[in-house]
């Protein structure tokens, strides 16, 4: 089977494995790094508050948790997470740490460390105390992770922008030590209250968070443990800033954080590196939160990227449950986002994506169903006429119809179903592509028409049920209570099926428009229990009711739909 030029000899990675760090070496005498590694070398505690044994046991370190299966079993300390001292104390201490900032404790320090580094350059002895001191102030920190009702008082004095300037430390011991401490103050596991997390975030990024963090993604060696470390720090404060779309698209406007990712991922590892992986999953969280972010990706050739580092995957798969099995996933998810923006489908029609779709849909495993799912991204919205056109040229119609008449599970149905919605909302009328598309319904007695209705009556009959109730839920409440279940309601109808059996009704009413043949069928189908075109019409009025004005893509779906309704009655 003969493949496009571009990906006939994709580069095969061979071998998988678990995100993993090595135990790095540590000089006895110098001040330890807050990064634990466990035994098999794993990060361990991500996102969480540091766990750090008494000062004399510096071989332990303490850092962020990577998922359930990297953990090991650890007993409880009995004493309290943090320095063996019990949670009382540290409370304590993170008041009386704020108490003490009038006095400008931590400026004093961070001025009297630069102080002595700058009087001392040549003679490290001479300032390792005052910086050992300091990153015992930044651990403290840590603390306050469990107290987020003081994190607007810790902004107001000024210790944020105090923290966050220790990334640009001259020690990258010292900047990782801070970015730690971001991570733990900022993870999803905090207790924080919308204001307080606000308060606390805002902080950071008046004080330069965002473009501190590039700054030390450039400047870490992954080749050394502790920065390859460090850089899973940066990462992780990056996934919990990104919890607000706001601020992700902000993470994703900067010079150089976008293309700092879009390097890493490409960097060939076998097997495939935690780092890669996360860094892979920052770029997927950065680029679905943003279509400005999408777009500053597409223009950087990032779908040129993405489809040549899956073409390794066209026919492989990665090993299941394993850090290369996500990375692949997230690159996936990345792309199936990038060609939802016009930009993105002009560089994913420029680089073959659609070439490399169909060959994964024919010949991929874990790939065909990921790719099925960008195939229909890639054709929808009001860009994807050009995405239609070259589907056609490429010889994919006989590839999508034969996957439509094998069983499928849901969720392939749903994509398939888009697909031949866009085909028949894009491609021009009376054109070659539109009138071989119209002929593969047409053909074998009209077979697909006959697997659209059966479908029809499968999502009806699993949707029935969940109307029924909504319905009887909807009669016990006022109208203002209506209104705040709708969502809730919407979600279980989508759930049942509703999207593709919308979808179904709009591929039917296409084909009543476009052949006289296919309305006959449809009508003699559907009339074999009782049912008309009316029970179409009705599905594509709901429709346009549901509809608005304001959002350009809504308004244009709507206009289609009132389109087919005149074709209809």
């Amino acid at each position: 089977m003969a493949l496009t030029r571009r990906f006939q000899k994709p580069v095969i990675v061979q071998g998988t494995g678990k995100r993993k760090l090595e135990q790095p070496n540590h000089d006895p005498n110098a001040f330890y790094k807050a990064a634990k590694i466990g035994a098999n070398g794993d990060v361990k505690n991500k996102g969480k508050a540091a766990e750090v044994e008494d000062e004399e046991d510096e071989s332990e370190f303490a850092g962020p948790e990577l998922p359930p299966d990297f953990e090991e079993d650890i007993p409880d300390d009995e004493e309290g997470r943090f320095f063996g001292g019990g949670m009382a104390k540290e409370t304590a201490q993170a008041m009386d740490y704020l108490d003490q900032q009038d006095q400008d404790g931590e400026t004093a320090r961070i001025s009297k460390n630069a102080e002595l580094r700058a009087k001392f350059e040549n003679d490290p002895q001479k300032f390792m105390a005052s910086e050992a001191d300091l990153d015992a102030d930044i651990k403290a920190l840590s603390v306050l992770s469990e107290h987020p009702e003081l994190y607007e008082e810790f902004s107001k004095l000024g210790c944020v922008a105090s923290l966050v300037s220790l990334l640009s430390h001259e020690n990258t011991d010292i900047a990782i030590d801070a970015i730690q401490t971001l991570s733990e103050l900022t993870d999803e596991d905090v207790q924080a209250k919308q204001d307080q997390w606000d308060s606390l975030v805002n902080a950071m990024l008046d004080a330069d968070v965002i473009e501190l963090l590039a700054q030390n993604l450039s400047r870490l060696d992954e080749s050394q443990d502790a920065d390859r470390t460090g850089v899973y720090y940066v990462l992780n404060v990056l996934e919990n800033l990104a919890s607000q779309s706001s601020v992700a698209e902000k993470i994703g406007q900067d010079a150089n954080t976008i293309p700092w990712l879009l390097s890493r991922i490409q960097q060939k590892e076998t097997p495939v590196g935690q780092n890669k992986q996360y860094s892979a999953e920052i770029l997927a969280i950065l680029l679905q939160s943003s279509p400005k972010n999408r777009i500053t990706f597409a223009s950087l050739d990032g779908v040129d990227v993405l489809l040549q580092l899956l073409s390794s995957y066209r026919k492989r798969d990665p090993e299941k449950d394993s850090d290369e099995e996500e990375y692949v996933e997230n690159l996936f998810d990345c792309l199936t986002c990038v060609v939802d923006e016009k930009e993105g489908k002009e560089k994913f029609l420029e680089a073959e994506g659609v070439e490399l779709a169909q060959i994964m849909l024919r010949e991929g495993k874990l790939s065909k169903q990921r790719a099925l799912r960008t195939l229909d991204h890639a054709l929808s919205g009001q860009n994807g006429a050009a995405a239609c056109e070259q589907l056609v040229e490429a010889a994919g119609l006989r590839t999508v119809f034969g996957m439509f008449m094998k069983k499928q599970e849901n969720e392939a149905y749903e994509h398939l179903l888009g697909i031949f919605a866009s085909l028949l909302r894009h491609l021009p009328g009376g054109s070659a592509p539109r009138i071989r598309t119209l002929a593969k319904f047409m053909e074998k007695d009209y077979e697909k028409i006959e697997k659209l209705i059966t479908l029809r009556r499968d999502y009806s009959s699993r949707l029935r049920p969940v109307e029924l109730s909504i319905e009887q839920e909807r009669q016990g409440l006022d109208e203002s209570d209506q209104e705040i279940m709708a969502g809730e309601w919407l979600s279980r109808r989508l759930d049942a099926g509703l999207f593709a059996l919308q979808t179904i009704d709009i591929v039917l009413a296409w084909l009543i428009a476009e052949d006289d043949g296919a309305e006959t069928k449809i009508s003699a189908l559907l009339s074999d229990r009782d049912e008309g075109i009316s029970l179409i019409q009705k599905s594509l009025q709901d429709q346009v009711n549901d509809l608005g004005d304001e959002d350009e893509g809504e308004k244009d779906m709507k206009d289609m739909l009132s389109t087919l309704l005149r074709f209809l009655q």
